[in-house]
């Protein structure tokens, strides 16, 4: 089913309203922590089957579901760490 949605009515679009990964300014002790965020070795496992499945097309319709929430959360976890890793590179002391 394609999206009627523009590009900045999706979820990761509002995500990036609300963490505003310009704004560099983290604490480095929690940006390192979210840097650490990741999807577990069994969801790996589960996202390589089903994009494998998606390059066959042979995805069910809820399994194709299940691979676009998997992938929205990822962009979301990238809008979070865009934004560690900017303030990490922020507070390192100038040279």
């Amino acid at each position: 089913m394609a999206s009627t949605l523009s590009p900045g009515q999706t979820a990761s679009a509002i995500w990036g309203r609300i963490v505003k990964p310009e704004q560099a300014d983290l604490t480095p002790e929690l940006a390192r922590a979210i840097l650490k965020l990741d999807f577990d070795t069994e969801d790996h496992r589960r996202i390589d089957d089903l994009s494998e499945k998606a390059q066959k097309g042979t995805l069910v319709p809820s399994e194709r579901e299940e691979l676009e929430e998997y992938l929205r959360v990822g962009n979301e976890l990238a809008v979070l760490q865009a934004k560690a890793r900017g303030s990490l590179k922020k507070a390192k002391p100038a040279r």
